[in-house]
């Protein structure tokens, strides 16, 4: 009777068993139907689905090493929150050199940046620029200082090593998004351009600065109106080495006038630009100017450690910018909080260091990132950073244990809702679409969505996914609705 009744349970484990064996086929099933789509025939295709306790739902080419796009922001963003908490902020201070005497400053005043990505920026999370500079003042006036018989220096030392990651392409380098991190930032380290076509296609473009204010730089540009149908070809050339900048390329004749966001190589001198002007129109004059640690590099400089420190301020907390970096794919942000691991970790915020810093929180963080996994910036600009759907599956498992998980997980955006998803699952159940947290990835040839799907039903779990495609011609509008299928049928499923 014994045996019968130990049968009898065998029997009903394994049925459990086949079910769901056969439950996971199915879903894998239909996504490799989705993947074998003809839009992917010159594509690399890697998916990995997992439960949360580990079980795997989909693996197609899950070991192999991709290029990931954006979706490496989803690491700097978790390692960054588990590593310096939700809370931290990015301290900006004022000190200065020399003696105060009857109200005057005789020396320097130095604005010490402390890696603030936000500071001057138009993002909606940023502090106001003009409250910024109140505040600023105020730390200025408190000190007894009416006037500066010396230079405002906007200081970056902060983040040492080169500003832009070594492997960036030179095209890449000179755009908004390949803007590079300093010690001290300003407007996301932005220059922006008033740009229209010309009457006739071969006229010059018509182009000028538009903010910041730049009066130290030359800007050359080697420029003209293109074709009906080219669209925005210009791009930005421009280093640290001199302020001089060249735009060159074709903007279409059919085009509409635009703002054009380029780099700026020198947003310390830039703030200090800015700063001096505040307080010359305030009533604090400053005889010297401003300066910088960069474009002024022949400039006497004091140590910052022999400052004397008047105050400081702050940026918003980190679990604020961690939610704007995964929402609007900032790159800016994202580089900051690789580097800033790097510079919190091991005393550096150069790449070099900032690499070590990183496998530092991988290791804490159980994530064996020996294999499926060479990393090469913070925010995935890099066309040498190969990432597998396997590893990055086991870092998003990794973060759910994670005290900074909720953070994490709020930092992510839903399809059709705001962010770089906004324009994706359209059509699908709201319901669904809530229940998916993921980061997009892409640049030419590459599209990834790689995150989490919450259960429908509370004592459900929670899966992780990452689908990645690389070297694909398709047209976005072929591939992303085979992507966004791919994501229902997994929200479906659970």
């Amino acid at each position: 009777m014994m045996k019968k009744i130990v049968f009898l349970i065998l029997m009903a484990l394994a049925a459990v068993s086949v079910q769901a064996q056969q439950a996971g086929g199915s879903l894998h099933d239909k996504v490799a139907s989705i993947a074998a789509d003809p839009a992917f025939a010159e594509a690399v295709v890697g998916i990995c689905v997992r439960t949360a306790d580990g079980e795997t739902l989909v693996d197609i080419n899950a070991g192999t090493m991709m290029l990931p796009a954006s979706n490496m922001k989803l690491i700097s963003t978790g390692a960054a929150l588990h590593s310096l908490g939700p809370d931290w902020q990015f301290e900006t201070s004022l000190g200065y050199c020399g003696t105060i005497e009857d109200g005057t400053l005789y020396g320097d005043l130095y604005i010490i940046g402390g890696g603030d990505p936000t500071l001057g920026s138009k993002d909606s999370i940023a502090v106001n620029l003009d409250w910024t500079f109140a505040q600023w003042e105020a730390i200025v006036r408190a000190a007894g200082i009416k006037k500066i018989e010396g230079r405002i220096i906007g200081d970056g030392r902060w983040m040492d090593g080169m500003a832009e990651e070594p492997t960036w392409l030179l095209e890449d380098v000179g755009t908004y998004y390949g803007a590079g991190t300093t010690g001290l930032m300003f407007y996301e380290n932005m220059q922006s351009f008033s740009v229209s076509a010309g009457a006739q296609v071969g006229d010059p473009v018509k182009i000028s600065p538009y903010y910041p204010d730049a009066p130290w730089m030359e800007f050359r540009y080697d420029c003209t109106t293109g074709q009906k149908g080219t669209g925005d070809l210009l791009y930005m050339y421009a280093s640290d080495l001199a302020p001089v900048a060249a735009i060159r390329g074709t903007f279409g004749v059919d085009r509409a006038a635009k703002r054009l966001d380029c780099a700026n190589k020198f947003p310390e001198y830039t703030c200090a630009h800015y700063f001096y002007n505040y307080l010359q129109k305030n009533g604090i004059a400053c005889s010297a100017g401003p300066s910088d640690t960069r474009l002024k590099a022949g400039v006497e400089l004091q140590d910052a450690s022999s400052l004397t420190l008047l105050g400081s301020t702050f940026s918003p907390t980190l679990d604020r910018i961690a939610f704007e970096t995964n929402h609007a794919s900032n790159n800016v942000f994202a580089e900051t909080l690789f580097r800033t691991l790097g510079k919190e970790l091991r005393q550096s915020a150069s790449y070099d260091s900032s690499y070590v810093a990183l496998n530092d929180v991988l290791k804490i963080l159980a994530v064996d990132s020996s294999r499926g996994a060479h990393i090469q910036d913070g925010s995935g600009l890099s066309r040498q950073n190969y990432v597998s759907a396997d590893f990055m599956c086991r870092f998003l498992d990794a973060m759910m244990e994670s005290p900074a998980y909720e953070a994490y997980l709020r930092s992510l955006p839903s399809p059709g809702g705001n962010g770089t998803l906004q324009y994706n699952m359209n059509g699908h159940p709201f319901a669904l679409r809530t229940r998916i947290k993921a980061k997009s990835g892409s640049m030419n040839g590459v599209r990834c969505y790689s995150g989490y799907v919450l259960p429908s039903d509370p004592s459900g779990q929670t899966i992780v996914f990452s689908i990645m495609t690389n070297n694909c011609t398709s047209p976005t509008w072929k591939v992303r609705p085979l992507l966004d299928k791919i994501m229902a049928a997994l929200a479906s499923a659970y």
